[in-house]
């Protein structure tokens, strides 16, 4: 199987698709106008003591002061404030351990007794400002890797509870151990699941080393404050004021990249220099020996055109799925669970009987459903009706080649087998916010007061159709008339969409343009001049 991630970043959204075999599989998209700054680290100034509340309020460069809490100063808060006033003193190097014997933060104590205003503070930004409110702060200063999470002045190592197997808790724990620094803590996370001390400890020393750099920037603030009061006169330098913003996470390409990673891939092709940038930075630090694979895309045509995703996204997204042969099914989301309803349509019935025919369309809709809760993130309680089946053992394959497909998901999820109504239930663990994808476009016509299929889907519908007049119902010679537009479009190029069709079903298509259909009508007509009827069910809804 081949994997490649197709990045389109564009001046208001940043998407991301992963395709398997050329197939859409997974699809993020997020704004880039929107600020992201959770785990950004700042070294900054209490601005006001808040005794009732037994919290402060800290000017981190936001419109409205960010949020902290006495709770929030973390267990080792000494520690830190003992660690920054020796660095701040120009002592390089310091270890982690000159910090140790100090008093552990008392939970009962008061912020008033503990900071004092103007006092300066290493900070990490934990929740994003909301409405009227400033960001929620932390001096508990942590950093997330794709294997590890890194928390200086603790000491202790932690395993993420998806991880089951007793001896691999043991394994990463004693190869955590031995590579870890002193008075530093670490949490693994449940993709470090059977990895190597090399990958583990390369990204160990990508951590500890954002944690230096962000020192760094503290001691250097220090020294151009200390500058700036010897010289009062002279006017200070931005940089020496506060607040400082001493670690930024990464963009939010990175972000969401970071945990759809996979050495594996064949190719990751971005469309803008700057995040492809970032991207080969990223890989070079994580997998430097696969850093080739991020390619740049310079071509013409939209990136997301050009490795097909674009009508991926429009077949794929909506509320009816077409997939094999003409079945499809209807995806319905309501507030307590998603419901799934699988459908024959107009699939040819196969001659050894309805079960083997059920069977089938159901063994196909099992494929596309767990590509679906991929591609979607449906995550809660999904109940899927399945075509009906009598027999036990075709009940039981079709359990099998749901869990098989499931595999490859990285959301924890649980499968029953079908009940005895035909009903099979899943639950699926949502590993990012639901993203709603429109593929409805407003009708050309009506002018959006209704709704129309997607556009580009249109001669798709059209073959579809073909195929089944040629193929099922054996009718060779007829005339389809279409939209004078669709017209131009079906006879355009040397080897034209018409002439394809014509060699594939036979010289006796003949399409005509007719100026009195709207723009995706459609009329079928046999050489006699009677009308076929080719809407199905779907269309007349």
């Amino acid at each position: 199987m081949t994997s490649e991630v197709i990045i389109d970043v564009q001046p208001k959204e940043v998407s991301i698709a992963l395709l398997e075999d050329k197939r859409l599989v997974e699809f993020q998209k997020e704004g880039r106008a929107e600020h992201f700054s959770v785990g950004n680290i700042y070294y900054a100034k209490v601005r006001k003591l808040m005794p009732g509340l037994n919290a402060c309020f800290v000017n981190v460069g936001y419109e409205r002061d960010a949020f902290l809490h006495y709770l929030d100063l973390g267990n080792h808060f000494h520690s830190l404030e003992k660690y920054l006033e020796l660095v701040g003193d120009g002592k390089k190097n310091v270890p982690l351990t000159k910090c140790g014997g100090q008093p552990a933060l008392d939970k009962e104590g008061s912020i008033q007794n503990t900071l004092k205003q103007g006092q300066e503070l290493l900070v990490q930004i934990v929740k994003e400002p909301i409405s009227t409110k400033g960001p929620r702060l932390s001096c508990e200063i942590s950093f997330a890797g794709r294997f590890l999470v890194l928390i200086p002045f603790q000491d202790k190592i932690s395993v993420s509870s998806k991880i089951k197997s007793g001896a691999e808790r043991a394994r990463l724990k004693q190869l955590i151990q031995s590579i870890k620094p002193k008075n530093m803590g670490v949490i693994i996370r449940t993709v470090a699941e059977g990895k190597k001390v090399a990958d583990l400890d390369m990204e160990m020393k990508i951590l500890v080393k954002r944690w230096e750099d962000t020192i760094e920037r503290v001691v250097r603030h220090r020294k151009q404050e200390k500058t700036a009061k010897a010289t009062p006169k002279a006017k200070t330098p931005e940089n020496a004021k506060l607040p400082v913003l001493c670690y930024e996470e990464t963009s939010r390409t990175v972000a969401l990249l970071r945990d759809l990673f996979n050495p594996s891939y064949e190719n990751i092709y971005v469309n803008d220099a700057a995040v492809f940038n970032e991207v080969k930075d990223y890989v070079t630090l994580i997998a430097p020996e696969r850093q080739e694979i991020v390619k740049l895309y310079n071509g013409n045509v939209p990136i997301f055109d050009n490795f097909s995703v674009t009508k991926q996204i429009k077949t794929s997204f909506g509320r009816t799925v077409t997939y094999k042969h003409g079945a499809y099914m209807i995806i319905e989301h309501t507030e307590a669970l998603h419901v799934v309803d699988v459908n024959s349509g107009n699939r040819s019935k196969a001659p050894e009987g309805q079960e083997v025919n059920a069977l089938d369309v159901n063994l196909d809709a099992a494929d596309e459903l767990a590509r679906q809760l991929r591609l979607r993130d449906m995550g809660g309680i999904i109940v899927v009706d399945f075509i009906d089946m009598n027999l036990a053992e075709n009940r039981q394959k079709l359990y099998e080649r749901m869990v098989e497909n499931m595999k490859k998901d990285r959301a924890r999820h649980n499968i029953l087998p079908l009940s005895k109504f035909g009903l099979m239930q899943i639950t699926r663990q949502r590993v990012r916010p639901a993203m709603d994808v429109n593929v409805e476009e407003a009708c050309p016509t009506c002018r959006g007061t209704g709704k129309i299929k997607s556009s580009l889907l249109f001669t798709d519908t059209l073959e579809e159709k073909i195929n089944t007049l040629v193929n099922q119902l054996g009718i060779k010679r007829f005339r389809l008339y279409v939209h004078p537009f669709v017209a131009a479009y079906i006879n355009q190029g040397i080897v034209s969409l018409k002439r394809k069709w014509q060699m594939k079903y036979g010289w006796g298509v003949k399409i005509y343009p007719n100026q009195q259909l709207s723009y995706l009508q459609y009329q079928f007509f046999d050489m006699t001049g009677e009308e076929i009827d080719m809407k199905d069910e779907k269309e007349m809804k």
